[in-house]
């Protein structure tokens, strides 16, 4: 069978610019030689949609849209995602649902079973399960039709789910298995798709057409990465991530001989550089504005957003006090130049000083401490806000996980910001990536700034180990609690001084209403701060050693 999966772009609540990609990429599978195109999860309403999913007038616009994006195929199909109502007397209003286009109509309608409720997933809050799912008849074929998570039953360490969408489906007498999936990204998750999908094959004895979203929505990026393989689990055809594609595939032909995938730090790279530039021009935003401290987080963040945006849309600011070192100041200059980027210098020494002036009074007595470092902050902070609404440019903060962790950062101050692209990036990724950037793109962040040690320069000779272990004790720290799950006693036992850990941990739990407060970031590890980490502001310390 031949079959055109169409890896989109959707644009969450852009009914018309999302129909419109599903039309002509079905145009476009038909020349091809495509009986069928396949298209992501809701690709009709964008996903996720979230609360818009409850508002009565978008399902039914979205409904309208769905006959007329109907009625404009042909003898090639198109099989996509859209929201129904569910029509039954009990369960939630809505069922999350595949539609068959063919010939000008709906000629079949599947629902989603499997519906995930973990991570930065809460459909059960807005959908109902599928009562059942039959194979779907088409040209003489019989395909089941799956959607995401109703795959993700298989291959794991833990089955999550009762219900086994794909064995009953199999069971029934298949020619293939297609998933429409909006499968956000995260590292190392395009090898566990394709493990996933490959057993489902080898179980069943049928191909597996996958077929994910690509492109940034808010704080979630989806790689696409679609793919088929043979009835045997051997690859077929694989898209390319991070971009919109047709990619055609016959059932029957013979597997690829290589398969292969980006390197980690390319991947990151990608998925980084895709979530800003969708983040901007979804919202409708054409510039971006940054701190350039001459330190590798701001390198990075400008570097990454040169590469999404262009370096003519970007404008990066110096913001030098007394404390700031002079090789700072090139570096941030330095850098700017390389990437072709905007660049002011503005010192903050004089606003510093009428700051204190003022606190004088109130403050005597008393001896410089955090307070005054975070004055600092916020004078920056304050000063890029208002480039921000003078230029219509979007602030970009540029603090990464390790800091935002522990709360190694200062609300309203360096935290300011409409995007944090590097929230989910602990510091040792951070110095990886940038490494990547400087061979891959000529070298744009100067040396000094990867060997100095790191330092928020807000004091005579401040360096963040003043404060913090060594980063990478850090970073495994905040790996294993944030990202794994672990206790305290099992990061422990990896190694690391058990007190330093209850030290660490203790930070993070304190620092989550400064998270609370901060910019959206881009979600690239299996657990990031935000919706998928729900914990409270105000608890209790359960880390004793006591009985």
């Amino acid at each position: 069978m031949k079959i055109a999966i169409a890896q989109i772009n959707p644009k969450a609540g852009d009914l018309q610019g999302n129909s419109a990609k599903i039309i002509e990429f079905t145009r476009r599978a038909g020349q091809a030689g495509a009986e069928l195109a396949v298209f992501p999860e809701c690709a009709l309403t964008g996903y996720p949609a979230w609360d818009l999913w409850e508002d009565r007038s978008f399902i039914e616009a979205n409904l309208k849209t769905l006959d007329a994006v109907a009625a404009k195929t042909g003898k090639t199909a198109a099989l996509f995602g859209y929201v129904d109502f569910n029509r039954e007397a009990a369960g939630k209003r809505l069922l999350n649902c595949a539609a068959l286009a063919h010939e000008g109509r709906i000629t079949a309608r599947r629902a989603k079973t499997l519906l995930p409720t973990y991570d930065v997933f809460d459909e059960a809050r807005y959908f109902e399960s599928a009562a059942e799912n039959l194979p779907v008849e088409f040209n003489g074929r019989r395909l089941g039709v799956t959607i995401c998570e109703d795959v993700w039953n298989e291959g794991l360490p833990r089955k999550f789910y009762r219900k086994d969408p794909v064995n009953s489906l199999v069971k029934a007498g298949l020619d293939a298995v297609i998933n429409l999936s909006a499968s956000p990204f995260f590292e190392g998750k395009a090898e566990l798709r394709r493990r996933l999908i490959g057993a489902h094959a080898k179980k069943s004895g049928v191909p597996f057409i996958y077929c994910n979203q690509t492109g940034g929505n808010d704080d979630l990026v989806f790689d696409g990465g679609s793919f088929a393989v043979d009835a045997h689990g051997a690859l077929l055809a694989r898209a390319k991530p991070f971009a919109e594609e047709l990619l055609p595939v016959d059932t029957a032909a013979a597997s690829l001989a290589r398969d292969s995938q980006a390197l980690p730090d390319e991947e990151l790279f990608l998925a980084l550089t895709t979530g800003i530039r969708d983040y901007l021009s979804k919202c409708g935003i054409k510039k971006a504005v940054l701190g350039l401290s001459g330190g590798v987080d701001s390198a990075v963040v400008c570097a990454l957003a040169a590469r999404a945006i262009g370096g003519g849309n970007v404008t990066g600011v110096s913001l030098p006090s007394q404390y700031t070192s002079p090789e700072s100041r090139r570096d941030a200059a330095e850098l700017a130049r390389k990437l072709g980027v905007k660049f002011h210098e503005i010192p903050i020494t004089p606003v510093f000083g009428e700051y204190t002036k003022a606190l004088a009074t109130v403050f005597a007595g008393r001896k410089p401490d955090a307070t005054e470092e975070n004055i600092q902050a916020r004078i920056r902070g304050g000063i890029l806000m208002a480039l921000s609404n003078k230029s219509g440019a979007l602030l970009l903060s540029t603090g990464n996980k390790s800091e935002i962790a522990v709360g190694y950062c200062t609300l309203y101050g360096d935290m300011c910001g409409g995007l944090a692209p590097l929230a989910d990036v602990v510091k040792t990724r951070v110095y990886a990536l940038a490494r990547y950037i400087n061979e891959r793109f000529g070298g744009p962040i100067p040396e000094y700034t990867l060997t100095r040690p790191p330092s928020a320069e807000l004091r005579p000779g401040q360096t963040d180990q003043d404060e913090l272990p060594p980063y990478d004790i850090l970073d495994s720290i905040v790996k294993a609690y944030v990202e794994e799950g672990k206790t305290h006693k099992e990061i422990a036992a990896l190694g690391i001084e058990a007190a330093l850990v209850l030290k660490i941990l203790d930070k993070i739990d304190c620092s989550e209403f400064k998270r609370k407060q901060a910019a959206i970031g881009i979600k690239v590890t299996p657990k990031a701060f935000g919706g998928g980490r729900r914990m409270p502001v105000a608890r209790g310390n359960h880390r004793t050693e006591k009985p």
